[in-house]
């Protein structure tokens, strides 16, 4: 009886393998359109945030020159203003590298 069941696991087994992998979707050339609807979305939402970006640093450092410049001898002002201006260039600097390497991976890819 167990002989039985197994032979009859291991024929739909095979079956469903062979109308898996044999099916039109799975032998179709290209991407599905959620794919790649879905690719232009993360595509479009890299590029609206390096836009962004860019203006947001200008502001932090400019913010923070004028920290530095009308601190009026404040160490703390000063020391504060510092830090805002290396962060938000390092930050940027990071969205660039990353934006890089995302670019090297999609032109290694395909």
């Amino acid at each position: 009886m167990k002989k039985r069941y197994f032979y009859l696991f291991s024929f739909l087994f095979i079956i469903y393998f062979f109308f898996a992998f044999s099916s039109p979707c799975f032998c179709a050339w290209g991407d599905p359109e959620l794919i790649t609807k879905l690719n232009n979305a993360f595509e479009s939402i890299e590029n609206w945030l390096i836009k962004l970006a860019t203006p947001a640093t200008a502001v932090a450092v400019g913010t923070g020159v004028f920290m530095k410049k009308f601190s009026f001898g404040d160490e703390e002002k000063i020391r504060t203003g510092n830090k805002l201006i290396k962060g938000s260039l390092f930050s940027y600097g990071f969205i660039l590298a990353i934006n890089l390497i995302l670019s090297a991976i999609k032109s290694l890819i395909g």
